[in-house]
């Protein structure tokens, strides 16, 4: 298995990846902020390039030291919907269940920075007990998304009771992975956790977290590969940064990659107002400008949903552009992907 190489600033120093001279200011962040650059995420840097999207999602800046007023630590208000430890309840049916808070890779942009790493609250069995029974007592429960921390960091044998307590709660009929884990560490997607997660009674879900189209690496796309050659659908997560993928070349590039090996794109996240991750948020309007030039550009099974979660506990809902306006005499005026407006219905005359 490939470990993780890189967890303090010493380390990120040996590895080239900052100077020395940075090591003593970047202590600062890794006191606060979980550390960790899995060996495959590292050999996808481009050490010559000024600003590499890799590097940037991955190595700590002292930009991390600033928090501003609008940011919190639980920024999606996780804690106002949780019964019970380790799960969230937000949508009457479907639950998070956060089991651990260890990741594969822990992103500088990450919306539960305050909550995972190594010292983070992670679910013991009694907790585990604890929210599986409320799942099975509350029978609107549909789905249940495993998160946390990064689910797919647990052992074959863990994920295995897990899915085998869920697959026993008649009313759970899906269970979605989101993860890092098959561009992160590739090579932990082994053929015996693709039988764990094949082969169930529940329909198993993988949400793929990919940024940027260089994280698709050839590992990455087999990894990927033996899941979906198993019958396990993918699905794709990405997150708007700026200076990593804030452009419509950049994204265009990667939702098109991912369709070419069965993740299809879901959504495109605004950047939440976590702690210190105002260098990586851009305007709402930059993603929408974004949506309106990626429509038309690319096919429909590649334009994931932008969107915003509402900080607060409010939920998710889709900010994308509007093509719909209202014209002075109440007609509905429709822009097209060329930017021209016509009337809804149309208003000329059918020459035929």
């Amino acid at each position: 298995m490939q470990k993780t190489v890189a967890t303090t600033p010493e380390a990120l120093v040996s590895e080239g990846l900052i100077s020395p001279a940075d090591a003593g200011a970047l202590k600062h962040v890794a006191e606060r902020y979980a550390i960790a650059a899995p060996r495959h995420m590292v050999s996808l840097i481009d050490r010559d390039a000024v600003n590499d999207p890799i590097a940037l999602q991955i190595v700590p800046s002292t930009a991390e030291l600033v928090t501003t007023p609008d940011e919190r630590p639980d920024p999606i208000g996780d804690d106002t919907y949780s019964p019970v430890k380790g799960l969230v309840h937000r949508y009457p049916d479907r639950v998070l269940l956060k089991v651990h808070s260890a990741c594969a890779v822990y992103c500088r942009f990450c919306f539960r920075r305050e909550m995972v790493g190594p010292g983070g609250d992670t679910m013991d069995e009694s907790d585990i007990t604890t929210a599986l029974n409320y799942i099975r007592e509350h029978p609107d429960i549909w789905e249940v998304i495993l998160t946390g921390g990064d689910p797919l960091v647990l052992s074959p044998k863990r994920i295995a009771n897990l899915l085998d307590e869920l697959d026993s709660i008649e009313h759970v009929q899906v269970v979605r992975f989101h993860t890092r884990v098959p561009v992160a560490v590739p090579d932990r997607i082994s053929e015996e956790l693709v039988q764990v997660l094949s082969g169930r009674r529940t329909t198993v879900y993988v949400a793929v977290h990919s940024n940027h189209a260089r994280e698709l690496s050839p590992d990455a796309i087999e990894a990927c590969g033996r899941l979906t050659s198993a019958g396990i659908p993918l699905v794709g997560q990405t997150v708007l940064l700026k200076g990593i993928n804030d452009n419509a070349e950049t994204l265009e590039t990667l939702f098109r990659a991912m369709v070419r090996i069965r993740i299809t794109p879901y959504y495109l996240h605004h950047p939440d107002l976590a702690p210190g991750t105002g260098h990586f948020r851009v305007p709402i309007e930059t993603g929408q400008a974004l949506m309106k030039q990626l429509r038309g550009r690319v096919s429909g099974l590649a334009l994931p949903t932008y969107m915003l979660d509402i900080p607060g506990g409010y939920g998710k809902v889709p900010v994308g552009p509007s093509y719909v306006t209202e014209s002075a005499d109440g007609l509905a005026l429709v822009e097209d992907v060329n930017g021209r407006t016509h009337t809804y219905p149309p208003q000329d005359t059918d020459p035929s």
